[in-house]
């Protein structure tokens, strides 16, 4: 598995698990979890969550997951924009942390910007750093002008996890250079899209056809052509697991590129940041 290298020097698997829409449902989350550490199995050793997946759901099923097994995970969870601030943030993480059944989160992150100012929140992260309940914070659906208000507490600024796939490419442009200026490895989510449209576009499928393997295989590669990328796809099934952790091995030609470009063409110009 293909390694990125966060700010401070700690590496990470470039093909991690997400769990968005994971504990909504009770009779689904024991296959869930158990599809975690299938994934775990794989090398897929990072695992985001949130506190807003399933209001806490999501935290629970990752909690049994890990169980036994917290040494091998670089656990993520992100913190509400309205729990942000100074008076909230350290119960919200309190409140992760006992769904998690850890003590410490590897990575924090600002899930959106709400109305607490940014330096608030920063101080708010690195507090909970100095206590040791989180080892490293970061952002989440953040543009350029978000990133630039943090000033020089953006070199503690771990990722930015942000929409990337190929019906989402407008971080090209500005947001994932800015990125790689800083170190700041660009994480994204939702890299096979929502819904399955992206999955069922034709140049998408010819370029699987020509390597023989699925069209979720090819848009993660994608994804994970560039260096500085992280890619969270979800999935509770054992076979699209499988599918995804071979995606860190297939290799993208030229002509394959040069297709999905033409289907999918890079920004030329600066683009709202996508969002879901």
């Amino acid at each position: 598995m293909r390694k990125v290298m966060l700010p401070d020097g700690t590496t990470v698997p470039a093909l991690g698990q997400g769990t968005w829409k994971m504990g909504e449902r009770g009779a689904d989350r024991r296959a869930e979890a158990a599809a975690l550490r299938l994934g775990l199995d794989l090398g897929l050793s990072l695992i985001d969550t949130a506190e807003m997946y399933a209001e806490g759901g999501a935290e629970e099923v990752v909690a049994e997951a890990i169980r036994g097994r917290r040494d091998e995970v670089f656990l993520v969870s992100k913190v509400y924009p309205q729990n942000a601030s100074a008076a909230r943030m350290a119960r919200a993480c309190e409140n992760s942390l006992r769904r998690l059944r850890v003590e410490t989160l590897d990575l924090y992150l600002l899930h959106w910007r709400g109305a607490v100012p940014l330096a608030e929140t920063v101080a708010a992260f690195e507090q909970l750093r100095e206590k040791g309940h989180i080892r490293r914070w970061g952002v989440s659906n953040l543009d350029v002008d978000d990133l630039e208000e943090l000033g020089t507490a953006i070199g503690h600024c771990a990722t930015n996890q942000v929409l990337y796939n190929l019906e989402a490419r407008g971080a090209e442009f500005d947001l994932l250079p800015f990125c790689s200026r800083h170190s700041m490895p660009l994480m994204a989510y939702s890299p096979v899209g929502q819904g399955g449209a992206l999955l069922r576009h034709p140049a998408l499928r010819a370029v699987a056809s020509r390597h023989g393997c699925s069209a979720a295989r090819v848009a993660l590669a994608w994804c994970l052509r560039q260096p500085g990328v992280i890619a969270i796809p979800k999935s509770a099934s054992p076979e699209h697991l499988r599918d995804n952790a071979a995606a860190a091995e297939l290799l993208l030609t030229p002509q394959d590129l040069a297709e999905l470009d033409a289907a999918f063409p890079p920004p030329k110009r600066k683009q709202p940041l996508a969002m879901l």
